[in-house]
């Protein structure tokens, strides 16, 4: 990758959309215990927004679908995204009559400290997204004109409608030619491993890119039994060897995968971390840097590695460096409030990236 040729620092031109749910976040300041709290810190968030958010910051055409409340939350959610340049046109504003509870999910965070870790505690059952007919939309009208479509697992947890219309858009997004990238996030609070296991092998077939950790689990074989000797066996952190194994079994049972990545997290404490990553990409598994760092917001850190995936593959990298800019971004990301990555500068990813220190396991 040449890092002085200026067409990196511009938009590749693709349009980016998703689809997903977003949240109000409420956290005790100064690390607080939320049964001691007697304030929140308001924030909005959710997966597929924050990497919405993410790309827009990078100057990326990035567009949000999702459903919210037609009141002051759910208006103040989409006033957020647009202020980080995210287009929400699509975002609908529920009535009542669409959806009888008419709320924004709500998600309580406790952030750790040193020795204690963080805490997320749900409120989102029966939210706007969850309750709205998506029966009505026409994904091939909503998808019409993008290039990239991005979904994870989490907003097909939240209800058989949102779960029905997300394969539905998978499809279509295939028909119409777009990249799809999914990101497995398995909630357990939300449904569990087997209709996770059982909803994410409908979805494999149609997916470009892949991230995460779960779905090497989530999915049965030919003969159709489960892979638990890989949920029971493969390590959080993994080696080399161990996860081109993998990488590999999973490319030959789905050879529409143009490129799997995960990153690897090492908890020194609930403040410092390691990060680094693992892509398989064009035949080949690759391995990047590993960052230590200082935590100050935890939250959103696998959205900021895929998102920077995304704009490196949007722009071209080198497969070494797309994998260490995904890392990066998510470094970077653990270092600001909320749950997405405001950064809008390419070169501190990239400076990050390259910087010259040597850091060991």
């Amino acid at each position: 990758m040449d890092h002085h040729n200026p067409l990196l620092n511009q938009t590749s031109g693709q349009k980016f959309i998703t689809f997903g749910e977003i949240m109000l976040r409420l956290t005790p300041p100064n690390y607080g215990k939320i049964r001691v709290a007697n304030n929140f810190e308001a924030s909005y968030g959710g997966s597929e927004a924050n990497i919405a958010l993410a790309l827009a910051n990078l100057n990326v055409d990035s567009t949000f679908f999702s459903v919210v409340p037609n009141n002051s939350l759910g208006k103040s959610a989409v006033r957020m995204l647009r202020s980080n340049d995210v287009h929400c046109t699509p975002v609908i504003l529920s009535t009542p009559e669409e959806t009888p509870t008419h709320r924004l999910g709500i998600y309580y965070l406790e952030t750790g400290y040193g020795i204690r870790p963080s805490k997320v505690t749900y409120d989102r059952k029966h939210s706007a997204i969850t309750e709205f007919d998506f029966s009505q939309i026409d994904p091939k009208a909503l998808l019409e004109g993008y290039d990239w479509l991005h979904l994870s697992g989490i907003t097909p947890a939240l209800g058989p409608s949102c779960a029905e219309f997300t394969l539905r858009l998978m499809e279509c997004a295939k028909e119409l030619g777009l990249t799809v990238s999914f990101d497995g996030n398995f909630r357990s609070l939300l449904w569990t491993w087997e209709q996770a296991r059982d909803y994410c092998t409908r979805c494999l077939p149609f997916v470009d890119v892949l991230f995460g950790i779960e779905p090497y689990h989530l999915w049965r074989d030919e003969e159709n039994h489960d892979r638990g000797d890989w949920k029971d066996g493969l390590p959080m952190q993994p080696s080399y060897e161990a996860q081109d194994e993998v990488f590999q079994a999973f490319v030959s049972r789905y050879p529409n995968l143009k490129c799997i990545a995960r990153h690897v997290r090492y908890a020194h404490s609930g403040s410092e971390n390691s990060l680094m990553a693992y892509m398989w990409y064009q035949g080949h598994t690759f391995e990047s840097r590993l960052f230590t760092f200082t935590i100050l917001d935890r939250v959103g850190g696998g959205d900021a590695f895929a998102s920077g995936l995304i704009y490196a593959m949007m722009h071209g990298y080198k497969p070494m460096d797309m994998v260490n800019f995904a890392v990066a971004s998510s470094v970077i990301k653990h270092t600001i409030h909320g749950d997405g990555n405001i950064t809008d500068d390419v070169d501190s990813i990239r400076n990050l990236m390259n910087m010259n220190y040597d850091i060991k396991r």
